[in-house]
């Protein structure tokens, strides 16, 4: 492959993996300086695409999560083919996913095998699970010769902090950084099943408030309803900034941070590429396989018989590879006792 190569990426559709996959782009401008990347994603992802130096642009996927939409990706295929890309990289595993990049009739189109996709993929790599444990080394390797192996060390996500935006962000939102921040991120979209007990976040915060912290609470709208529960009562030091900021917006604030307590989200991957110190929670999922990709994680995780289970909500109904991670241990960690 020559430098000056054009690559189109498919993006993943979750948070998470979005920032991990910066590690990919981040593989792919080592290895070819000159070459151009841009990523086909939701509309979602545009901004925090955005603070990715390595990306040149990001298309908007004009579908949600899960829609097929056959005629809406063969116009768009059709629309990029003008960008004369020289391969594509699809990171999902569908059907669907690799239909833009053969409609674009990019000559090289790379992802792993799966759902049927001979022919519309050119590049059909297997995928070794036992080999490639982590999403993050299955994302790198596609970047890779097919007969190559990983590099010794995957770059790190680092996402680019706007000091304007963050500054205006303070203002607006009335918040102080003359306490020590502690940043707490309650939610997990995949389901409840990855989520420490509100209760203990708000236990934890009370403790945390009394020793000269500050508290802001992290998430989407959604959970907005666990923020009020973390800081009710605590008064003007422990904010529920809850769906009142964008990814982005949460992204720069979080910078300020601390430490950051969190459970496996994409919130989590989004901190630990800020540079800030994630203490995180595992209880359904697990770190082998979705670790927050920074030096300065603490990794909290029972290792149960019954965990990891990957489901959304508890099979055997008490969420004890959550529940039995006491508060006492995170305030221990978080203080550094």
């Amino acid at each position: 492959m020559a430098t000056s190569q054009k690559i189109l990426i498919v993006g993943p559709a979750w948070i998470g993996d979005m920032v991990m996959a910066q590690s990919l782009f981040i593989t792919l401008k080592q290895r070819y300086p000159d070459c151009e990347i841009d990523v086909l994603a939701p509309a979602w992802s545009q901004a925090l695409l955005a603070r990715m130096p390595e990306v040149r642009a990001a298309i908007e996927m004009p579908l949600g999560h899960g829609e097929f939409g056959f005629s809406a990706r063969r116009r768009l295929g059709i629309e990029l083919r003008t960008n004369r890309y020289d391969q594509a990289i699809v990171l999902p595993r569908s059907w669907k996913s690799a239909l833009v990049p053969f409609f674009a009739r990019i000559p090289q189109r790379t992802g792993y095998r799966g759902e049927f996709r001979y022919g519309l993929l050119n590049d059909i790599r297997p995928l070794d699970k036992s080999v490639l444990t982590q999403t993050v080394q299955r994302q790198v390797a596609l970047g890779l010769a097919p007969d190559a192996t990983l590099p010794p060390v995957i770059p790190q996500p680092t996402l680019r902090m706007e000091g304007v935006q963050r500054d205006w962000l303070l203002r607006v939102l009335n918040l102080y950084t003359d306490r020590p921040i502690v940043a707490l991120l309650p939610g997990a979209e995949y389901g409840p099943a990855k989520r420490w007990p509100v209760e203990y976040y708000a236990w934890l915060a009370r403790r945390l408030v009394k020793d000269g912290y500050a508290i802001w609470v992290f998430g989407s709208e959604k959970e907005k309803p666990l923020g009020e529960i973390i800081v009710n009562g605590l008064g003007a030091e422990a904010v529920n900034l809850c769906g009142r900021t964008r990814l982005v917006d949460a992204s720069d604030l979080l910078s300020l941070a601390q430490v950051a307590v969190t459970n496996d989200s994409g919130l989590m991957h989004v901190t630990a590429a800020m540079g800030v110190r994630v203490i995180a929670i595992y209880g359904s999922s697990s770190p082998d396989y979705t670790p927050p990709l920074t030096d300065k994680a603490d990794i909290v995780y029972l290792r149960l018989e019954c965990s990891p289970c990957f489901q959304r909500e508890c099979p055997l109904g008490h969420t004890n590879c959550l529940k039995q991670i006491t508060v006492e241990d995170i305030y221990r960690r978080v203080t550094n006792d």
